[in-house]
């Protein structure tokens, strides 16, 4: 019997249990990454748009194969450019590509970065995963230099609700931080918002099957440890569900999009 896992908080794992589990997650979608990450390049080109005009050194947070950390380099070409991902094979596939960057392992709870070495910190739909936003935003205080930024887009509640109510499981999704969270975390790390967006992005596949690979081709997916995952009769019911709203486009999957400026005084 064939089964497909959900995303899953699994709240009661261990912080070091969850990220070893999305690294392993992420790392067996590598290969098909940048084939299927259409929605996670769409909403990072608005995060492009957040970028200043000058940088010399340049942290990419969560940077998967690197594609956007490649093109930081071409965009700040004086500068020292890393990207950082905790996803092993997520970084293999980077360093095939090349260019004129280096990649290291790490999270965003504690970067491979020295105190106020950094200027600019990007971030493109990374810092879901992330148990602990507080962590997160102490780190990138401690690694930002004065008048340095982070520029991120993060995901909010509502994120894939069309497949939580597919498969009547809303609470196997993630556990989304909250925007007053992010802005409550930021200043309590000593960091000065900037500016703040919120948005939905909403995606249209053709079916179930196209649906379900921008997931799990995005390595978007994480099983609770002792689950049985979801039956070829979960799927059938899901897909019946699912189709109620097919529009003319397609069927929707909706992406709500928190994107911040930060800057460290």
């Amino acid at each position: 019997m064939s089964t497909l896992a959900l995303l899953d908080n699994t709240t009661n794992a261990p912080s070091g249990d969850w990220q070893a589990r999305v690294a392993r997650a992420f790392s067996r979608a590598a290969e098909l990454y940048d084939e299927r990450a259409s929605a996670q390049r769409r909403i990072g080109e608005g995060l492009w748009q957040r970028l200043p005009g000058t940088a010399q050194s340049v942290v990419d947070v969560g940077c998967a194969t690197g594609g956007w950390t490649r093109r930081l380099a071409e965009r700040y070409p004086a500068a020292t450019v890393t990207g950082v991902d905790i996803a092993p094979g997520m970084l293999a596939q980077a360093r095939k590509r090349g260019g004129r960057v280096r990649f290291r392992e790490g999270g965003a709870e504690a970067l491979p970065a020295g105190d106020q070495s950094v200027e600019l910190i990007f971030s493109n739909l990374a810092l879901q995963w992330c148990r602990d936003i507080d962590a997160v935003m102490a780190e990138f205080a401690r690694v930002l230099a004065p008048g340095g930024r982070a520029v991120f887009t993060t995901l909010l509640a509502g994120t894939l609700e069309e497949i939580g109510a597919a498969f009547n499981r809303p609470g196997a999704l993630l556990d989304y931080t909250s925007r007053a969270d992010h802005r409550c975390a930021a200043d309590a790390a000593g960091l000065r918002l900037t500016r703040e967006r919120t948005h939905l992005e909403r995606f249209y596949y053709p079916d179930m099957a196209a649906v379900m690979a921008s997931i799990k081709g995005v390595g978007a997916q994480i099983a609770r440890p002792q689950s049985k995952g979801l039956t070829r009769r979960d799927l059938k019911a899901a897909t019946q569900r699912m189709e109620q709203r097919r529009t003319p486009e397609g069927l929707p999957v909706s992406y709500r999009c928190l994107t911040l400026t930060l800057e460290r005084p």
